[in-house]
């Protein structure tokens, strides 16, 4: 073996692939998805609220009493926003007595009201900003559901199937998107709460959310009134109306559930094991293409008499785990600059994400299963490259081992997510062709000591007999140009060389 020989075909096999663009395409879908995932994601994302407008005949009030509903409903979806927000980033000590700052708390209609008193949510957010640490992202406020507008001038004087028709000409005029048009309309009739028909017309499809809550609002309204023609007014009525349990609110904080923490912990073992599939794949398939031109164009034989086989093999080996490591490594500074220089879930999920592989021991681990994992497919893609003499005979013998090494995987990665470490799981553990992904994407998991010694050795004793099977194969079908490689010669080919 011939240390020189074979880093000068590592760097033939790197540079052969260096200049082939549909690495640097590959090599660059990655950055350039991180790049615009959050843009494409913003536009994608719509925090316009649906407009409505209420039109109220009845001179009940009703109307301001829906708006009054609504806007409290939005407001308690807030304050159960800010304190999850407050407890993931333990910043209560901003207002320790506030509603907000207490987890688990379902907040009631004075805690509304009390809130809005101390200046909402601005208020609340300068106290925050005066607490929060260099790193933590501002809190980010939902945008309301739905926003109340003026009832346009072409609905004030309509009526039944008048104020329909004009309603339908609203919706269907071209300037839906200017704001002084509503989305929707309900209409409260002059005969309530005799005549308890509202209207609601809608542009589209209303939510079932909408029409429940608009219900509830009415139907309490409506009782409110028949309690006082019953004699029951005040404050009794309201004790009527509200009287319910009280609930004590016990949830896991966020990102602290065990489910939440398993997939969360789980998802950079599983995209180690991923990405080494997906380079594997990519570089098996470049380093086939590149044997097949070096056979088609007589290369070989020029090759051969300078080196060994052996030499040559290792060398292809070498190249084409340096190109894997390097798109690894470019996918993985990408991402790194993904969690730590932005904000926002993405990059709050992939912080605590990084705990489970951040020790020395599980570093090495990682480090090992993953050139151990290149070295042993790539050799099996090493092999096919020295028989074939043609793409298309490539493809041929590719397909069949890439479905023996994905499909597994597949049902590998669905137990994992599942938080399931059966006997499938442990089976692809001490199988050398699925041990590296098994590992890889049991370490979120916890994987016991033992476990993860045994299948290194394992793994180990199985590259080195793999090796040298395939040096005798590659050996003896470098040559063999326009030989069918048939079942029988690749057994044959794989018995040691005999000398005569």
């Amino acid at each position: 073996m011939n240390i020189a020989n074979i880093l000068l075909v590592a760097r033939r096999e790197m540079l052969q692939i260096l200049r082939m663009r549909s690495f640097w395409l590959t090599l660059l879908i990655l950055p350039v998805a991180l790049a615009i995932g959050p843009l494409l994601g913003d536009s994608l994302d719509s925090d316009e609220p649906t407009r409505v407008a209420i039109v109220d005949r009845s001179g009940t009030g009703a109307g301001n009493t829906i708006k009054a509903r609504f806007a409290a409903d939005e407001t308690q979806y807030l304050l159960r926003e800010l304190s999850r927000y407050v407890e993931r980033y333990e910043l209560a000590s901003a207002d320790p007595a506030a509603p907000w700052a207490t987890p688990g708390r379902w907040f009631t209609a004075q805690d509304i009201a009390d809130f809005e008193a101390a200046g909402g949510i601005r208020t609340v957010l300068a106290r925050i900003e005066a607490v929060r640490p260099e790193g933590v992202p501002k809190f980010d406020a939902p945008a309301p559901d739905y926003a109340f507008i003026a009832a346009p001038a072409a609905l004030a004087g309509a009526k039944g199937e008048a104020f329909a028709s004009a309603a339908r000409r609203i919706f269907d005029s071209d300037a839906d998107a200017d704001a002084a048009n509503p989305q929707i309309v309900v209409l409260v009739p002059e005969g309530y709460p005799a005549d308890t028909r509202v209207g609601l017309y809608s542009s589209d499809e209303v939510r079932t959310s909408f029409v429940t809550r608009l219900q509830e609002v009415l139907t309490f309204d409506l009782r409110t009134r028949l309690l006082a023609e019953a004699g029951i007014t005040g404050q009794r009525a309201a004790l009527v109306q509200t009287v319910a349990p009280s609930f004590a609110i016990d949830t896991p904080p966020p990102g602290g559930g065990a489910r939440e923490v398993l997939l969360v912990r789980s998802i950079v073992p599983m995209a180690l094991a991923y990405v080494l599939m997906m380079s594997l794949m990519l570089s098996g398939s470049w380093m086939l293409q590149g044997s097949v031109e070096e056979r088609s164009n007589k290369l070989i034989e020029g090759l051969l008499a300078c080196i060994s086989p052996e030499d040559l093999m290792y060398g292809k080996l070498l190249g084409g785990l340096v190109v894997g490591l390097m798109m690894i490594s470019v996918w993985a500074g990408c991402a790194g600059v993904a969690a730590y220089a932005t904000q926002g879930a993405i990059a709050d999920m992939i912080r605590p994400a990084l705990e489970p592989v951040s020790s020395p021991g599980i570093i090495a681990a990682i480090i090992f299963f993953f050139v151990a994992g290149y070295i042993a497919i790539s050799a099996i893609f090493v092999a096919i490259g020295s028989m074939v003499d043609s793409m298309s005979e490539a493809q041929g013998f590719m397909m069949p081992v890439l479905l023996l090494i994905l499909l597994p995987i597949t049902f590998l990665l669905q137990a994992i997510i599942a938080g399931n470490s059966g006997p499938v799981v442990q089976v692809l553990t001490w199988v050398p062709l699925w041990t590296p992904f098994a590992v890889l994407a049991r370490l979120g998991l916890g994987i016991e000591t033992w476990e993860l010694v045994g299948a290194g050795l394992v793994l180990t004793a199985a590259i080195v007999a793999e090796l040298i099977l395939v040096g005798r194969l590659f050996r003896a079908s470098l040559l063999a140009t326009g030989q069918k490689p048939t079942l029988a010669k690749m057994l044959q080919r794989l018995r040691p060389a005999t000398d005569v």
